[in-house]
């Protein structure tokens, strides 16, 4: 080395350590602080964990599709005293238990028969199920709903027609008949427990005015009905009284009124 020559710095070599390639670390590779990251592949023996087989969605069955049947009804609100004040009219109602323990009130009413017209009906109806006999005054108006019984959803039709009260005395003796009682008229919208119904006392509270004061003349004529030719399938009421050891008397038919008014 000459005199104007200066000595290079001597570059210190540290300890090798083993390096790799830049990139994300090896699953497996060991994480700082001496911890080897569990990933399936190590776990248990590197045993791999087999994926979750799909399930297969099983196909849906078709539903079932009701018959529908349609029914036709008919019965009668009956006054006694209709020519008399308001306020000592009185009207017939049935009542039933439903489901609940509930006494319902409503309309005496039924099936219409082969062979009857539907103011026969309501005439009949109301002897059977209250012992009273009634004359037909006018119509009320009808009602139609729908319920499901049976297997069957069924599309009922109820004709409704003020009456006259004639004689005989009330009874319960029909079956699916709870109770049978004498309401006062001015009390009907909160006994009737159908709206339906409530609203066929509100018009026989304008006819029995009409009636009052132009006389029988002045009710709207009674609609033309023709009698039945064909009988129904009845559906069966869930409200009639039952009695496993009772017996039904040969001759006397019992009536379903189904579900609703």
């Amino acid at each position: 080395m000459s005199d104007g020559e200066q000595p290079k710095p001597r570059r210190r070599r540290g300890r090798r350590r083993g390096r790799r390639a830049a990139g994300p670390p090896e699953p497996g590779a060991d994480q700082p602080g001496g911890h080897r990251k569990r990933t399936p592949s190590n776990v248990a023996g590197d045993q791999s964990t087999p994926a979750p087989k799909p399930q297969k969605s099983r196909p849906r069955r078709p539903q079932e599709r009701l018959r529908t049947v349609h029914e036709t009804s008919a019965g009668g609100l009956v006054i006694d005293g209709i020519d008399g004040p308001k306020d000592t009219q009185v009207a017939a109602l049935i009542g039933r238990i439903d489901r609940r323990g509930r006494m319902l009130w409503s309309l005496p009413k039924g099936h219409i028969e082969m062979g009857e017209t539907a103011e026969q009906t309501a005439i009949r109806e109301v002897a059977e199920e209250t012992g009273i006999q009634g004359s037909v005054l006018a119509a009320l108006g009808s009602i139609d709903y729908w319920f499901v019984t049976d297997g069957r959803r069924v599309h009922k039709t109820v004709h409704h027609y003020l009456m006259r009260f004639s004689g005989g005395e009330l009874s319960d003796e029909d079956l699916e008949v709870t109770e049978v009682a004498w309401v006062p008229l001015q009390e009907l919208p909160k006994r009737l427990a159908y709206a339906d119904e409530r609203r066929l006392a509100e018009v026989a509270h304008e006819l029995i005015d009409r009636l009052h004061s132009d006389g029988p003349a002045a009710l709207p004529p009674l609609p033309r009905t023709t009698p039945r030719r064909r009988g129904q399938t009845h559906s069966h009421t869930r409200n009639h009284r039952t009695d496993p050891t009772a017996q039904q008397q040969p001759g006397r038919r019992t009536n379903g009124c189904g579900q609703g008014p």
